[in-house]
C-alpha cells in the first residue's frame, strides 16, 4: 500500500508532461510556417511509422500489431480511425498556420462533450440531467461564437467532430493506444511516402514553401514530428494505468487551456466579446460535466451493502 501514492504521483507527472506537450504544439507547428500543412502531416505520419515499430519491438508488441492487421473488422476500424486522425491533424496544422489557435483550442474544449453525446447516440450510454445541462450550455456557447466568429467556427466544430469520432472508433475497436496508432499511420504510410517523393523530386523548386532537405533546421523539425506524436502518447498511455479516470479527465482540459493562452499571449490572436462569452460558457459546461463524472465515479467505487 505504501507504493500506491508514489505510483499515482509518477502517473500525474507523466500525464501532466503529455498535456504540456500537446498544449505547446502550436509553437512547434509555427516553426514550420514555411512548409505546407499537408506536407507537415505527411512527414508526421511517415516518420512516425519506423519510430512506433521500434517502440513496439522493445515492448514485444509486434505480434499484437500483426493480429490487428489480419483481423478484417479491426482493419476496417483502423482505416476509419486513420482517415479521422489524418483529417484532424491537417485541420489543426492549417488552423495554427493561419492564426486560428483560439478556434483550434475551442474545438478540443468541445470534443469531450461531443464524445458524451456520441456515446449516448451510438453506444446507448446513459446521460444524467447534469450532463444534458452541460451539453446545452456548450451549445449556447457555440451559438454565441457564431454571431461574431462564424468564419472560424467551422475549425472548432471540425476538430471536435473528427476527434470525437476518432475516439468513438477507438473505443469500439479492441486495440491498444500504441498498437492502434502504429496500425493507423501504417495504413497511411505508402500513399504519403509517394506524395513526399513526388513533391520533393517531381515538383519544381518553389520560393513559397520548403521541403525536407532545404535546410537542416526544417528537416529536423519535419522528422521530429514523429517524436512530438509518439512521446506524449506514450506518457499518457502509461499515466492512464496509474491514475483515476476522473483525474485523467480533468487533465485533458489542460492542453487546450495552454493552447488558448499561447494563442492570446504569445501570438496575439484577437479576443472578441463572443470569444469571452463562449469560452466562459464552455468552461462552466466542462465544470458541470467533470463534477458529475467525479460524483458518478465515486458512487460506483463506494462499497455496496451485502
Amino acid at each position: 500500500m505504501a507504493n500506491a501514492p508514489s505510483t499515482s504521483k509518477i502517473g500525474f507527472i507523466q500525464a501532466l508532461t503529455a498535456c504540456v506537450f500537446w498544449g505547446l504544439m502550436p509553437v512547434y507547428f509555427k516553426l514550420l510556417q514555411s512548409v505546407d500543412p499537408l506536407e507537415i502531416v505527411a512527414h508526421r505520419i511517415v516518420w512516425s511509422v519506423p519510430l512506433l515499430l521500434i517502440i513496439l519491438y522493445f515492448r514485444k508488441s509486434l505480434a499484437s500489431l500483426w493480429a490487428a492487421m489480419v483481423n478484417r473488422k479491426l482493419r476496417w476500424a483502423m482505416f476509419a480511425s486513420a482517415c479521422l486522425i489524418g483529417a484532424n491533424w491537417l485541420i489543426y496544422v492549417w488552423a495554427v498556420h493561419n492564426d486560428h489557435i483560439l478556434a483550434a483550442s475551442l474545438g478540443y474544449f468541445i470534443s469531450p462533450l461531443v464524445s458524451v453525446f456520441m456515446g449516448k447516440i451510438f453506444l446507448g450510454e446513459p446521460l444524467s440531467r447534469t450532463k444534458w445541462l452541460a451539453i446545452a450550455i456548450a451549445v449556447a456557447g457555440v451559438s454565441v461564437l457564431a454571431v461574431q466568429a462564424l468564419d472560424t467556427l467551422w475549425i472548432s466544430l471540425a476538430l471536435a467532430a473528427s476527434w470525437s469520432s476518432y475516439g468513438l472508433v477507438r473505443k469500439i475497436a479492441d486495440i491498444g493506444p500504441i498498437v492502434g496508432l502504429t496500425a493507423e499511420t501504417g495504413m497511411l504510410f505508402l500513399p504519403f511516402t509517394l506524395f513526399l517523393v513526388w513533391i520533393t523530386f517531381g515538383m519544381p523548386v518553389s520560393s513559397s514553401t520548403q521541403h525536407l532537405g532545404d535546410g537542416w533546421g526544417i528537416s529536423l523539425l519535419l522528422i521530429g514530428g514523429s517524436f512530438v506524436t509518439a512521446i506524449p502518447l506514450l506518457l499518457f498511455a502509461a499515466a492512464v494505468k496509474k491514475m483515476t479516470l476522473s483525474a485523467i479527465g480533468l487533465l485533458n482540459y489542460l492542453a487546450p487551456t495552454i493552447q488558448f493562452l499561447v494563442g492570446v499571449f504569445v501570438y496575439d490572436e484577437p479576443m472578441t466579446l463572443s470569444h469571452v462569452v463562449c469560452f466562459l460558457l464552455i468552461w462552466i459546461s466542462l465544470a458541470l460535466y467533470s463534477t458529475d463524472s467525479y460524483r458518478t465515479g465515486k458512487a460506483a467505487r463506494k462499497p455496496q451493502p451485502t
